[in-house]
C-alpha cells in the first residue's frame, strides 16, 4: 500500500507512512472459523448464550490511534492535502467506531468501513492510519468465515481507489492533483492481496486447530466410552458369577436349615467366602475410577485361577471337568479367557438343567481355543444367556482379534466356543 501514500499530487506524503498498520490484526485471539466471532476478546461473554463480547478496549485504541495519527499526518502533509475539518474527523471516528461490531456483523462492518475510507480518500484528506480500519475489518471478516464477502469488499475497495486516482481526481479536492501511476496501483493491489492472503492463512490455521481440538475431544470420548464398557463388563462378570453361586447356596441353606443344619452351615460359609471375594474384585474395579492409571492392588485373574472357578462352581452344585493345560498368555488375553470361562459356567448354573460342565483348552496354531459344554436341558425363557453376558464375552474376544460362538448343541446342550490369539498385538 506504499503507493497510496504517494497518491495524487506533487509532493505527496512519503511512501510507507501508514502501510505498516495494515498488518495489525484485532487484539486478542479471533474466533473459531465459521462462528462469525472471535474466541479471545470476542469470546462468549453474554451469559453463555454464544454471543461475542463487545471489543470496547481495542476499538477505543484503534479509534484514538486513527484520530491522533491522522492529525499528525495532516501536519506533515499541510498544503498538499485538504485540511482536516469536522467532516473528516467524523469520517475518521466512524471508520474506527464501526470496528466495535466487527465480530457480530463482520460483513456489514467491512462494507461500511470501506465506504467511509473511500469517501475520506475522495474528499482529499491526508493519508494516514485510517486505512488500518479496513485492514482490521477485512481480517475479522475472513477469519470469522465470510471469505467471499471479504474478497468482494476488498476488490471494491481497490476498484474505488483506482476510480478516484485515475478518473475522478479532476473534480475532487485538492485542486491541481494528477493521476497516480499504474505502478503505484499495482503496489496497492499487491498489498490488498497480501492482506487477504494473510487473513486466509490465519483462518485456515484456526480451522485446522478447531478440527484437531474436535478430534481430540472425540478421542477422549471414545476412550471414556471404552473404559466405561470395560468397567461394566468387569462388574457384570464378577457380580453375575458370584451372585449366581450365592443364590444357589442360599437356596440350599434354606432347604436344609431344619433337616441338615451342618450342610446349611456349609452353604452359608460358601456364601460368606464368595461374597467376600466378589467385594474384593468390585473394590479393585472401582479403585481404577478413584485413581485412574494407578497400579491395581491385586493381579488380574487369569487361567491360572481356573481351579478356583471349578471350586466355586462345585459350591453351586455344578461339577466341572477341565481338559488341557492353560498356556502362557499376555495379561489382557489371560483375563479375557478367565472371564469368558467364568461367564460360560455362570450361564450353566443359571440357565441349564445339567449339573455337569466340561471345559476344554486347546492350542491351534497361534490361537487358543476354549470350549465350554453342558448337556442341558435349558431352563427359563433366557436359557443360554441372551443378555449382557454373551455380549460382554463377544466384546472381550473382539478387542483381542478373537471370536466367540455360542448356541445350542444338536443334542440339547449348550456350547460356548472362544478363539483368542496366543500373543498380544505388540508381540505379533
Amino acid at each position: 500500500m506504499a503507493g497510496m501514500d504517494a497518491q495524487r499530487g506533487p509532493g505527496g506524503g512519503p511512501p510507507g507512512r501508514w502501510p505498516r498498520q495494515w498488518w495489525h490484526g484485532p487484539p486478542g485471539r479471533a474466533g473459531r472459523p465459521g462462528e462469525g466471532h472471535g474466541a479471545g476478546e470476542a469470546a462468549d461473554g453474554d451469559g453463555g448464550h454464544g454471543r461475542p463480547r463487545w471489543p470496547w478496549r481495542s476499538t477505543l485504541l484503534f479509534t484514538a490511534f486513527v484520530l491522533a495519527g491522522s492529525q499528525f499526518a495532516a501536519h506533515s502533509q499541510e498544503g498538499e492535502r485538504a485540511a482536516l475539518d469536522p467532516a473528516a474527523r467524523v469520517l475518521l471516528f466512524v471508520a474506527g467506531a464501526l470496528l466495535l461490531w466487527r465480530w457480530r456483523r463482520p460483513v456489514p462492518v467491512l462494507c461500511a468501513t470501506v465506504a467511509a475510507v473511500l469517501l475520506y480518500n475522495a474528499a482529499g484528506y491526508p493519508y494516514g492510519p485510517v486505512f488500518l480500519t479496513v485492514a482490521v475489518a477485512c481480517f475479522s471478516a475472513v477469519v470469522s468465515g465470510h471469505r467471499h464477502a471479504a474478497w468482494a469488499a476488498m476488490g471494491a475497495f481497490w476498484a474505488g481507489h483506482v476510480l478516484i486516482a485515475q478518473l475522478l481526481y479532476r473534480w475532487l479536492p485538492p485542486s491541481g492533483d494528477g493521476a497516480v501511476s499504474w505502478n503505484e496501483e499495482i503496489v496497492v493491489a499487491t498489498w490488498v492481496v497480501a492482506l487477504v492472503a494473510v487473513s486466509e492463512l490465519v483462518r485456515t490455521r484456526r480451522e485446522q486447530w478447531a478440527r484437531e481440538r474436535a478430534e481430540r475431544a472425540r478421542a477422549a470420548r471414545r476412550r471414556a466410552d471404552e473404559e466405561r464398557l470395560r468397567i461394566a463388563r468387569e462388574l457384570h462378570d464378577v457380580l453375575a458369577h458370584s451372585i449366581s453361586v450365592i443364590h444357589v447356596q442360599a437356596g440350599v441353606g434354606l432347604a436344609l436349615l431344619d433337616s441338615d443344619p451342618e450342610q446349611a452351615r456349609t452353604a452359608l460359609t460358601t456364601i460368606k467366602a464368595q461374597s467376600k471375594e466378589a467385594l474384593g474384585e468390585v473394590r479393585q474395579v472401582l479403585d481404577t475410577l478413584r485413581a485412574p492409571g494407578a497400579a491395581p492392588r491385586a493381579p488380574a485373574p487369569g487361567l491360572d485361577r481356573l481351579s478356583e472357578l471349578v471350586e466355586q462352581a462345585a459350591g453351586a452344585g455344578l461339577t466341572v471337568t477341565v481338559e488341557g493345560e492353560p498356556p502362557a498368555l499376555p495379561p489382557g488375553a489371560d483375563l479375557a479367557a478367565f472371564r469368558i470361562v467364568q461367564e460360560a459356567l455362570t450361564n450353566v448354573v443359571r440357565h441349564s438343567g445339567s449339573r455337569e460342565a466340561r471345559v476344554r483348552i486347546e492350542q491351534d496354531g497361534g490361537r487358543l481355543r476354549l470350549r465350554v459344554d453342558d448337556d442341558g436341558p435349558a431352563t427359563g425363557d433366557d436359557a443360554g444367556g441372551g443378555g449382557n453376558g454373551l455380549a460382554g464375552m463377544r466384546e472381550r474376544a473382539a478387542a483381542l482379534d478373537g471370536t466367540i460362538e455360542a448356541g445350542p448343541r444338536p443334542d440339547g446342550g449348550f456350547r460356548v466356543l472362544a478363539e483368542l490369539p496366543l500373543a498380544s498385538g505388540e508381540d505379533r
